[in-house]
């Protein structure tokens, strides 16, 4: 390697849609997937705005950002899904109960057909990402999660579910006529029967030291615990012992392993290789085991010392959602405790191992794998999500730097970056640009044209500024497709343009034709254009009366779109 070549870091944050990056990533190169998908929800793109900048999001552009519908786009893809399946070596069985949903939710739940095609296209994805030894954990509410499985069974294969998880994300919740709903699902498959898993410990309450640690001596807490164990055996485990046969009521000797014997205890040089009965002799000579007053039934005296806990099960009641005063939280709207993330990826990987999560929000995944040494890698539609991590990743509870730890990719910061962006994803080079100037991104297809709107307030209310993006080729004809929609837009003051060429003559004589908005005295352009170039190199920004928003701040501070 020459001194020029850099070495690629370990850790990479992505801005796009997963399904672009994850087709560029490499066969089985993960360990771990987790993903919290957004479901059904209006809100899932705005509520980051909203809740991140504390500034009001217009009750327009919600009405825009609806991921969740049937175009043309899913209905194409819905019908060759089929095809795909098998490709993944989804069983035939799976494959035609895909074929009964379409029929039976097509006109009956379309928004639930939209968001199963929109997962399973990608859950197909991750399969071919996880190592043979690797996990994925996706995290849903109850709305969703038993039409997920269904299709998690047919792609990781049902003999690879290994639990379905309950966290209670609430204290309590009033409803008139139904259970409270407190509760998200996590959904565990293993990528194959042999995968990685690590014993991870839950704290005792209070109430359970108190019931059962309940005896005390010199050396501290402790209780009573069972010398052995189900089912007859031979050899020393089966022999009596101090004239007690464990045989009689069909078990056997279980010596308490060494990590559950107290740290003051002193093995013997050979405690290894003594037989059974003799490491029982030991234990006893150190004060290890009870002898009951009745009976002949010795038990082993655990000390609360070196007591674990509880072995983690599949209902999480210990950890607790965020509080609005907790210090990790960001304001992202479905952001989840750093602990969750924690355990997780301790119990389903071990350190050096790679962590993914393609919808990665805020970076909670991310954070609790850099703090338990692993690797990661991230990914979001949001430029807004990707520059809030990449902050509190270079700030001071990190300390780390870009280019060396680890990289961001797919924000552009020349004009060729975002020509590349265009030539590889073009609609998320249109969702970039828009966010750049400040914008907010309209769904993918079926907005008249329309990418993104901009607003700006006035005395007479909010109004917008539509937003239209080129990539390619530019003509006059154009301009005067973007000027219909705005004269016919109600609250649609002014229209931008959005282009990686330079607008022509022509256009711009076409564009002088819409007039000007004249507010509080001051005259704007109805229609005005903006270059990746201008916007990149900082030369000019639309003009336009106080906008909504032309900066966000995060809790580290500003961020520029």
């Amino acid at each position: 390697m020459t001194k020029k070549e850099k070495v690629k870091p370990p850790n990479h944050l992505y801005y796009g849609d997963n399904l672009s990056i994850m087709g560029h990533m490499k066969k089985h190169c993960v360990d771990l997937i987790y993903l919290d998908p957004p479901f059904n929800s209006k809100q899932n793109y705005n509520l980051i705005y909203k809740n991140m900048t504390g500034l009001p999001v217009p009750d327009q552009a919600e009405a825009f950002c609806d991921t969740w519908e049937m175009d043309a786009e899913k209905e194409e893809i819905a019908k060759t899904m089929p095809v795909l399946m098998r490709e993944y070596g989804v069983e035939d069985y799976y494959v035609e109960f895909w074929r009964l949903w379409i029929q039976a939710l097509r006109h009956t739940q379309p928004h639930l057909l939209a968001y199963l095609i929109y997962m399973v296209q990608r859950l197909l994805h991750m399969k071919s990402l996880l190592r043979p030894t690797g996990s994925i954990y996706l995290h849903c509410d109850p709305t969703a999660s038993h039409y997920i499985k269904v299709m998690m069974d047919g792609i990781f294969g049902h003999k690879n579910f290994q639990n379905e998880i309950i966290w209670r994300r609430t204290g309590a919740h009033g409803r008139a006529k139904r259970w409270g709903p407190i509760h998200d699902v996590i959904l565990f498959y293993s990528a194959s029967e042999k995968y990685t898993w690590n014993r991870v410990f839950e704290k005792y309450d209070e109430s359970y030291v108190e019931n059962f640690y309940k005896f005390t001596d010199e050396h501290g807490q402790y209780r009573l615990v069972t010398l052995d164990g189900p089912g007859i055996r031979g050899g020393g485990s089966g022999t009596p012992w101090r004239g007690v046969d464990p045989g009689l009521k069909g078990r056997h000797w279980e010596v308490p392993p060494d990590r559950a014997l107290p740290e003051w205890f002193k093995h013997p040089d050979n405690y290894a290789s003594m037989t059974v009965q003799e490491r029982l002799d030991v234990l006893d000579k150190a004060g290890l085991i009870y002898w009951p007053k009745r009976g002949s039934v010795p038990q082993y005296k655990r000390y609360l010392s070196v007591a674990e806990g509880n072995p983690v099960q599949d209902i999480i009641s210990d950890i607790r959602p965020l509080g609005s005063h907790a210090d990790e939280r960001l304001g992202y709207p479905t952001q989840k405790p750093i602990a969750l993330l924690d355990r997780i990826i301790r119990a389903s990987t071990n350190e050096g191992d790679v962590v993914f999560d393609p919808f990665c929000g805020c970076g909670t995944t991310i954070y609790a794998a850099q703090a338990t040494g692993r690797k990661w890698i991230g990914c979001d539609i949001a430029i807004l999500s990707v520059k809030l991590i990449r902050e509190i990743l270079t700030g001071e509870k990190y300390r780390l730097v870009e280019g060396i730890h680890f990289d961001v990719d797919g924000i552009p910061v020349s004009v060729e970056q975002a020509q590349e962006l265009f030539k590889r994803d073009p609609f998320q080079f249109e969702h970039w640009i828009v966010e750049r100037v400040g914008g907010f991104p309209t769904k993918k297809t079926g907005d008249k044209g329309i990418d993104g709107r901009m607003y700006f307030e006035t005395e007479r209310g909010l109004k917008a500024m539509v937003l239209s993006v080129k990539g390619g080729n530019l003509k006059p004809g154009d301009v005067r497709d973007l000027i219909g929609v705005m004269d016919h837009e109600t609250d649609t003051e002014m229209a931008g343009f959005l282009s990686l060429q330079e607008p022509s003559k022509a256009m711009r004589e076409a564009a002088a034709k819409a007039g000007q908005y004249t507010y509080q005295g001051v005259k704007y352009d109805r229609v005005q254009f903006l270059t990746a170039k201008d916007i990149l190199e900082g030369k000019r920004e639309f003009h336009t009366p106080t906008k909504l928003r032309s900066r966000v701040s995060s809790p580290q501070g500003s961020l520029a779109l």
